[in-house]
């Protein structure tokens, strides 16, 4: 059965850190591109963050560059996001994503989800 867990949400103040960590069942693993989406209230669901099957190729939204990194290890299966500078307009849920194929940018195509992760930003 297919499973994608997140870890590592929670409440953080303006211009802390978070790591959100997710480990997945995919097999294999090195096949799928991962992601990390987020919604917030009111908005629609975002691609923040992307890796491909190799982790050579990373995606980030305009809005998280140079303030988050994605990463992956596919030996544990595992991505994570390193998030630094973290603002109150992060605050969402953070869902962990992966795509069918090897490589993707676009948020519809991650169609496998976890069940999310709240991020709390305080300013």
């Amino acid at each position: 059965q297919l499973q994608l867990v997140e870890s590592g949400g929670g409440l953080v103040h303006a211009g802390g850190s978070l790591r959100l960590s997710c480990a997945a069942s995919l097999r294999p693993f090195s096949n799928h591109a991962m992601g990390w989406l987020r919604q917030a209230p009111g908005k629609e669901r975002e691609l923040v963050a992307a890796i491909s099957g190799s982790g050579y190729s990373t995606y980030y939204a305009d809005s998280v560059k140079g303030r988050f990194t994605i990463s992956r290890d596919n030996t544990k299966k595992t991505v994570y996001l390193q998030m630094n500078i973290l603002e109150p307009e992060d605050t969402a849920v953070y869902y962990c994503a992966a795509n069918r194929n090897c490589y993707g940018r676009a948020a519809h195509e991650y169609v496998y989800w976890g069940q999310g992760t709240q991020v709390t930003v305080s300013s």
